[in-house]
Protein backbone atom coordinates (compact mmCIF):
# COMPACT_ATOMS: atom_id res chain seq x y z
CA UNK A 1 0.00 0.00 0.00
CA UNK A 2 2.83 2.39 0.87
CA UNK A 3 4.55 1.76 -2.50
CA UNK A 4 1.31 2.48 -4.38
CA UNK A 5 0.89 5.76 -2.48
CA UNK A 6 4.48 6.80 -3.25
CA UNK A 7 4.03 5.88 -6.93
CA UNK A 8 0.82 7.94 -7.14
CA UNK A 9 2.56 10.85 -5.42
CA UNK A 10 5.49 10.69 -7.87
CA UNK A 11 3.11 10.56 -10.85
CA UNK A 12 1.12 13.49 -9.45
CA UNK A 13 4.28 15.54 -8.96
CA UNK A 14 5.60 14.78 -12.44
CA UNK A 15 2.28 15.25 -14.30
CA UNK A 16 2.19 19.06 -14.13
CA UNK A 17 5.74 19.33 -15.48
CA UNK A 18 4.93 16.96 -18.34
CA UNK A 19 1.69 18.80 -19.12
CA UNK A 20 3.41 22.20 -19.10
CA UNK A 21 6.13 20.89 -21.40
CA UNK A 22 3.63 19.29 -23.79
CA UNK A 23 1.41 22.33 -24.28
CA UNK A 24 1.50 24.63 -21.28
CA UNK A 25 3.08 28.01 -20.83
CA UNK A 26 6.27 28.95 -22.65
CA UNK A 27 9.11 30.92 -21.04
CA UNK A 28 7.37 34.24 -21.78
CA UNK A 29 3.92 33.37 -20.44
CA UNK A 30 2.06 32.26 -23.58
CA UNK A 31 -0.11 29.14 -23.61
CA UNK A 32 -1.30 28.78 -27.20
CA UNK A 33 -3.31 25.66 -26.37
CA UNK A 34 -5.44 27.50 -23.79
CA UNK A 35 -5.35 30.87 -25.64
CA UNK A 36 -3.92 32.75 -22.68
CA UNK A 37 -0.90 34.83 -21.81
CA UNK A 38 0.03 35.21 -18.14
CA UNK A 39 3.18 37.24 -17.68
CA UNK A 40 4.46 40.78 -17.42
CA UNK A 41 4.88 43.69 -19.75
CA UNK A 42 8.56 42.76 -19.94
CA UNK A 43 7.90 39.12 -20.86
CA UNK A 44 5.37 40.22 -23.51
CA UNK A 45 8.02 42.55 -24.95
CA UNK A 46 10.70 39.84 -24.96
CA UNK A 47 8.33 37.43 -26.77
CA UNK A 48 8.02 40.06 -29.52
CA UNK A 49 11.81 40.45 -29.78
CA UNK A 50 11.72 43.84 -28.04
CA UNK A 51 13.80 44.97 -25.05
CA UNK A 52 12.41 44.00 -21.64
CA UNK A 53 11.96 47.68 -20.74
CA UNK A 54 10.14 48.50 -23.99
CA UNK A 55 6.92 49.41 -22.12
CA UNK A 56 8.72 51.75 -19.71
CA UNK A 57 7.03 52.07 -16.32
CA UNK A 58 4.55 49.33 -17.31
CA UNK A 59 7.24 46.69 -17.95
CA UNK A 60 6.94 45.14 -14.48
CA UNK A 61 3.14 45.12 -14.50
CA UNK A 62 1.31 41.81 -14.53
CA UNK A 63 -0.53 41.12 -17.76
CA UNK A 64 -3.17 38.51 -18.51
CA UNK A 65 -4.48 38.25 -22.07
CA UNK A 66 -7.14 35.84 -23.28
CA UNK A 67 -8.48 35.27 -26.78
CA UNK A 68 -10.87 32.88 -28.47
CA UNK A 69 -10.31 30.43 -31.33
CA UNK A 70 -11.78 32.91 -33.82
CA UNK A 71 -8.92 35.27 -32.91
CA UNK A 72 -6.49 32.47 -33.72
CA UNK A 73 -8.28 31.78 -37.02
CA UNK A 74 -8.17 35.46 -37.95
CA UNK A 75 -4.46 35.72 -37.21
CA UNK A 76 -3.78 32.55 -39.18
CA UNK A 77 -5.75 33.86 -42.17
CA UNK A 78 -4.38 37.40 -41.91
CA UNK A 79 -7.96 38.54 -41.23
CA UNK A 80 -8.72 38.00 -44.92
CA UNK A 81 -11.70 35.58 -44.72
CA UNK A 82 -14.37 37.32 -42.64
CA UNK A 83 -16.63 37.33 -40.80
CA UNK A 84 -15.00 36.57 -37.45
CA UNK A 85 -16.54 36.25 -34.01
CA UNK A 86 -13.13 37.12 -32.59
CA UNK A 87 -12.44 38.71 -29.24
CA UNK A 88 -9.45 39.45 -27.06
CA UNK A 89 -9.21 40.56 -23.44
CA UNK A 90 -6.29 42.36 -21.73
CA UNK A 91 -5.99 42.87 -17.99
CA UNK A 92 -3.07 44.93 -16.65
CA UNK A 93 -2.19 45.08 -12.97
CA UNK A 94 0.60 47.29 -11.71
CA UNK A 95 -0.84 47.83 -8.22
CA UNK A 96 2.13 46.44 -6.28
CA UNK A 97 5.57 47.67 -5.18
CA UNK A 98 7.67 48.04 -8.34
CA UNK A 99 4.60 48.23 -10.59
CA UNK A 100 3.28 51.28 -12.40
CA UNK A 101 0.29 51.65 -10.07
CA UNK A 102 -2.08 51.25 -13.03
CA UNK A 103 -4.88 48.69 -13.21
CA UNK A 104 -6.54 48.51 -16.60
CA UNK A 105 -9.00 46.31 -18.53
CA UNK A 106 -9.59 46.20 -22.29
CA UNK A 107 -12.11 44.20 -24.33
CA UNK A 108 -11.49 44.09 -28.09
CA UNK A 109 -13.71 42.55 -30.79
CA UNK A 110 -13.52 42.11 -34.56
CA UNK A 111 -16.07 44.33 -36.33
CA UNK A 112 -14.88 44.41 -39.94
CA UNK A 113 -13.46 47.19 -42.11
CA UNK A 114 -14.78 50.20 -40.25
CA UNK A 115 -12.97 52.64 -42.59
CA UNK A 116 -15.54 51.65 -45.23
CA UNK A 117 -18.45 51.77 -42.77
CA UNK A 118 -18.10 53.72 -39.52
CA UNK A 119 -21.39 52.28 -38.29
CA UNK A 120 -19.50 49.03 -37.58
CA UNK A 121 -18.00 50.67 -34.50
CA UNK A 122 -20.58 50.33 -31.73
CA UNK A 123 -21.74 53.32 -29.71
CA UNK A 124 -19.32 53.96 -26.85
CA UNK A 125 -16.44 52.06 -28.52
CA UNK A 126 -13.50 53.14 -30.65
CA UNK A 127 -11.79 51.51 -33.61
CA UNK A 128 -8.23 50.16 -33.70
CA UNK A 129 -6.10 48.20 -36.18
CA UNK A 130 -8.56 48.77 -39.07
CA UNK A 131 -10.99 45.92 -38.27
CA UNK A 132 -11.40 45.94 -34.49
CA UNK A 133 -13.26 47.89 -31.85
CA UNK A 134 -12.35 48.42 -28.22
CA UNK A 135 -15.68 47.89 -26.49
CA UNK A 136 -14.29 48.40 -22.99
CA UNK A 137 -11.28 50.45 -21.93
CA UNK A 138 -11.30 51.38 -18.26
CA UNK A 139 -9.15 51.51 -15.18
CA UNK A 140 -6.92 53.61 -12.97
CA UNK A 141 -3.50 55.01 -13.82
CA UNK A 142 -1.67 57.48 -11.58
CA UNK A 143 0.06 58.95 -14.65
CA UNK A 144 -3.41 60.16 -15.86
CA UNK A 145 -4.33 61.54 -12.44
CA UNK A 146 -6.55 60.30 -9.62
CA UNK A 147 -9.76 58.35 -10.03
CA UNK A 148 -11.26 55.73 -12.26
CA UNK A 149 -11.33 56.46 -15.99
CA UNK A 150 -13.46 55.12 -18.82
CA UNK A 151 -12.29 55.59 -22.41
CA UNK A 152 -14.73 53.10 -23.92
CA UNK A 153 -17.88 51.38 -22.71
CA UNK A 154 -19.87 50.06 -25.62
CA UNK A 155 -23.44 48.97 -25.44
CA UNK A 156 -23.63 46.02 -25.59
CA UNK A 157 -20.38 45.23 -23.81
CA UNK A 158 -20.49 41.43 -24.14
CA UNK A 159 -18.41 39.47 -26.62
CA UNK A 160 -21.36 37.44 -27.90
CA UNK A 161 -22.94 40.50 -29.49
CA UNK A 162 -20.18 40.88 -32.10
CA UNK A 163 -19.14 38.88 -35.16
CA UNK A 164 -21.20 36.46 -37.20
Amino acid sequence: MKKVFVLILVIALLAPATTAFAGGFDEYGYNDVANIFNGTGASWSLAKGLPADYLGIYSNDKLVMKWNSEWVRGNTEGWSKPPYAAWENNEWNGAFPGGSGAVWHYKIVWVGNYAADLSLIPDGAYGIWGQFAVIMDQGIDPSFGPGHLWFAHANPAGYGSYGN
